[in-house]
């Protein structure tokens, strides 16, 4: 086994010891396996797709699917707990937050000053934790973006909300729901208070002036708050391993590179629905309300080890499966680029960096490292 094998082995182990053995069995059976207490397990990207595209047939509404585990805390008028023409009207009003150009001078001006730090202390030859860089910087991305005031978010807080989620579970504990209201009402605080403000320079009074009630308002920067920094905490610390771990250094780190680690790594390593009705995946047969859980890692790992100077027609069937596909295709994949892009940008810079120290994350829901400590060396 490679080093950058090894090395993703153990983000995935350290993360989910149980579940990440579990689906890797399952695999061996077949593309399409049920499993007890956990649902019809898919590992295929075909059929992924598939049932990805079909939202009358697999719905993100239904029992065990993401609105279970996340209706209770976010409410029910959120892009994750809604489907059809509602969650396509709700779309089509957040999709100008999220623009290429909008996402790119945000990033510009926001990342500007804490990616100035970072390249100033590379070149005096520190070593520097990439880690919460990139949580830094992202949860500054969000805060402007939803117009929060800059600092004053503790963004600990939902990271815990996102890792108290399990594979196995279709709902939140008791505990767990009271835990994450009682964060996001803290978290979300400012946001209502724009909503109030009306502002529409911000997603709060945007949303109150499409017509949102504060509640729902509320709920929608919640989602933002939860969804906007893990995946790049998780992503990019792990780019620069792999890149690192396969003999290459921060400046080939191209968009071939990146497409690749993003195949490799699937920032959403699962996806939940539930069966609106009876039928088959793959020959096997799924009941009304039975949970269907998309393996988005091992979709796109079946297409092979990481290998960036592959011929791209190679995955082209991916379609970058890792943000979705079919209408809940991600929302926020160009900020995810612009931020990666940004990062990368300023490492570049840098072609002999080395990984001094790193540690996987542990208890987390997207596998990540808690620790990757980069030193410029030329």
């Amino acid at each position: 086994m490679e080093a950058w094998e090894r090395w993703e082995r153990r983000v995935q182990t350290a993360a989910h010891p149980v579940a990440y053995r579990l689906v890797r069995a399952v695999a061996a059976r077949g593309p399409v396996v049920r499993v007890p207490k956990v649902g019809v397990v898919v590992s295929d990207a075909g059929l992924a797709r598939a049932v990805l595209t079909d939202p009358e047939g697999y719905t993100k509404t239904g029992p065990g699917a993401a609105a279970a585990l996340w209706s209770p805390v976010l409410g029910s008028r959120v892009l994750i707990t809604l489907e059809g023409d509602e969650h396509a009207a709700l779309r089509r009003r957040l999709s100008g937050l999220f623009t290429q150009a909008h996402v790119d001078a945000v990033c510009e001006r926001v990342l500007r000053a804490p990616l100035g730090a970072l390249e100033r202390r590379l070149a005096a030859g520190e070593e520097v934790d990439l880690v919460p860089v990139v949580r830094d910087g992202a949860a500054e991305v969000i805060r402007e973006l939803v117009g929060l005031p800059a600092g004053g978010t503790d963004f600990a807080e939902a990271a815990a909300v996102v890792s108290s989620v399990r594979l196995w579970r279709t709902t939140l504990t008791g505990r767990q729901m009271g835990r994450a209201r009682a964060a996001l009402t803290r978290l979300t605080e400012a946001a209502v208070a724009a909503y109030r403000a009306g502002d529409e320079s911000t997603v709060p009074g945007r949303l109150r002036a499409l017509g949102l009630d504060e509640t729902e308002a509320r709920g929608a920067v919640g989602l933002f708050l939860l969804t906007g920094t893990e995946t790049l905490v998780s992503f990019l610390p792990r780019l620069v391993a792999l890149a690192h771990d396969t003999g290459r250094g921060p400046d080939a780190i191209t968009g071939a590179l990146v497409e690749e680690a993003l195949r490799v790594t699937a920032p959403t390593p699962v996806m939940l629905r539930s069966a609106a009705r009876a039928g088959r995946i793959g020959g096997v047969r799924v009941d009304a309300g039975e949970r269907v859980v998309i393996a988005t890692l091992l979709c796109t790992g079946a297409y092979g080890p990481f290998s960036p100077d592959r011929d791209p027609s190679e995955t082209a069937g991916l379609r970058r499966l890792w943000f979705g596909a079919g209408p809940h295709f991600c929302l926020g994949m160009p900020l995810a680029m612009a931020e990666i892009r940004a990062v990368t940008a300023v490492l570049r810079r840098f072609p002999q960096l080395v990984i001094t120290a790193r540690r996987p994350a542990r208890g987390v829901l997207i596998p990540a490292y808690a620790r990757l400590s980069l030193r410029a060396t030329g």
